[in-house]
């Protein structure tokens, strides 16, 4: 499209991540990047679909969320609805819950990191799209491509073997878990993990070798000062189902630490833009848009002083070298991806040869104690906090979900517009040059699905678009 002189380039849909998306650069008249906007177009109505439902129904339901990580919000429900009983969860419960969370983690990174990121990085950014693809690279790359297969499968049975079932399990309950973990399924897991942890390694050594061809990539994708913000543990290590919140900023320097995470609305602000139905999230104390931050892999590791395993601390140690300051560079977040795929199989190794593992008592019984709740846990994309309230019978009259790709909401918006600025000429346009900017979308792993929601009045546009792609009528709310 173009207007006095003025161009606007759109890409839709935005591939290779989980959801709905476009993404319009605005280029001057020299064709030239001026502005660039990251538009989800998918909308969903959790928060409200479950007012009117007991509170006992909220794991079960909110697992259904997303299909790409409904373990993370079973997780973070199941602790809202155990706020609301105020109980403390058994021993075995609580450890079983964290395996399952691990197992989430390990196959939705190795999802991020091998199907929909790696064909840039072994076929490469400029090649041809047709066949930048699992397939594509299955082909090239065989063994890499069944690397990241079995380990994905290696994270999905572990959450059938737990949960029942690989999508949307209801195994994780208010007051604990459903059921204890048999002798069997504890066998076969461990017996898993050599196998596994020996992909792990081979691929972070493989994709360390390979950055420096990736050195214009790392300079501009995502690559400013932002703040940082996740869990950590009373000890300042890395964790995923418990802990305080830390932010720090760019230099690497402390600005919060020991936060409550039930208080995030004091440090914690919510704002929906009219061009997209992601919720974005800023940090209270600087305000809107300066207390713009980031989550997930590459926060967690730049706020973590350890992960408490022996093969991801030294991976640690090493990925705080890359920089001085706080790693700033977004085209990290897949080095970080494979740190915690790493760390995911180790704690998972730690945590089973505990013989309480196999205890059978795994779940508390109580009515509501409290009207409200709040569950926090670390989702693979970052921070996901999930708020109820309920009245005297136990129903659920209002709910607030803060998704982990929201809080990425700012920095993806800016990254885009760094990398369109640096690799996007009007005047000799490539299809290399758009990849790079869906590519910087493909970093942060966004899972659209469940972070797409209104804060207020929802906005709404309608486009009746020709066949020829001419919008020839226009409707906003």
């Amino acid at each position: 499209m173009s207007e006095n002189g003025k161009r606007t380039i759109v890409i839709d849909p935005v591939t290779r991540i989980e959801g709905h998306s476009k993404i319009t650069l605005h280029l001057n008249e020299q064709g030239r990047v001026e502005d660039a906007r990251f538009h989800v177009t998918q909308f969903r109505g959790f928060e409200k679909f479950c007012e009117g439902r007991p509170f006992s129904e909220m794991p079960a339901l909110m697992a259904r969320t997303c299909g790409i990580c409904p373990v993370s919000h079973l997780i973070a429900s199941s602790k809202a609805c155990d706020a609301l009983l105020a109980v403390r969860i058994p021993p075995t419960a609580e450890k079983l819950r964290r395996i399952f969370g691990l197992a989430q983690v390990l196959q939705s990174h190795a999802l991020s990191f091998f199907y929909l990121s790696s064909p840039d990085f072994l076929l490469g950014l400029d090649s041809d799209p047709a066949t930048r693809n699992l397939i594509g690279l299955a082909q090239v790359k065989p063994e890499i491509a069944r690397s990241g297969i079995r380990l994905r499968q290696f994270g999905q049975q572990i959450i059938e073997r737990l949960g029942g079932k690989r999508i949307h399990p209801a195994w994780m309950v208010p007051g604990g878990v459903s059921a204890p973990l048999s002798v069997a399924d504890r066998d076969a897991i461990l017996a898993g993990i050599p196998e596994v942890l020996a992909i792990a390694e081979s691929t972070l050594e493989w994709f360390k070798g390979s950055m420096e061809k990736f050195r214009e990539e790392i300079a501009s994708f995502g690559n400013f000062p932002t703040l940082f913000l996740g869990m950590v543990k009373d000890d300042g290590g890395l964790t995923f189902y418990d802990g305080k919140i830390r932010v720090i900023d760019a230099a690497g320097n402390t600005v919060e630490n020991g936060l409550d995470p039930a208080a995030y609305n004091d440090y914690i602000g919510e704002k929906v833009e009219p061009w997209s139905y992601l919720k974005s999230t800023y940090y209270k104390p600087r305000g809107y848009p300066d207390g713009i931050y980031r989550v997930g892999p590459l926060a967690r590791l730049n706020l973590a002083d350890r992960c408490g395993t022996p093969l991801a601390d030294q991976e640690l140690a090493e990925f705080h070298e890359l920089q001085r300051t706080a790693v700033l560079s977004s085209f990290h977040y897949h080095h970080a991806r494979l740190i915690e795929i790493l760390y995911c199989v180790e704690r998972m190794q730690q945590l089973l040869d505990d013989p309480d593992i196999l205890n059978k008592h795994v779940r508390a019984f109580a009515r509501p104690n409290c009207l409200e709740g709040v569950g926090v846990a670390e989702a693979p994309r970052g921070t996901l906090i999930h708020h109820y309230k309920i009245d005297e019978q136990g129903l659920i009259r209002w709910v607030n979900l803060i998704i982990a790709t929201g809080h990425n909401g700012l920095a993806m918006n800016r990254s885009i517009l760094q990398v369109a600025k640096h690799f996007v000429r009007g005047d000799r346009l490539k299809e290399g040059m758009l990849n790079r900017v869906e590519a910087v979308i493909r970093a942060y792993d966004p899972c659209l699905s469940c972070s797409t929601h209104a804060d207020g009045h929802m906005m709404l546009q309608v486009q009746v678009v020709a066949a020829d792609g001419e919008v020839v009528e226009e409707l906003r709310r």
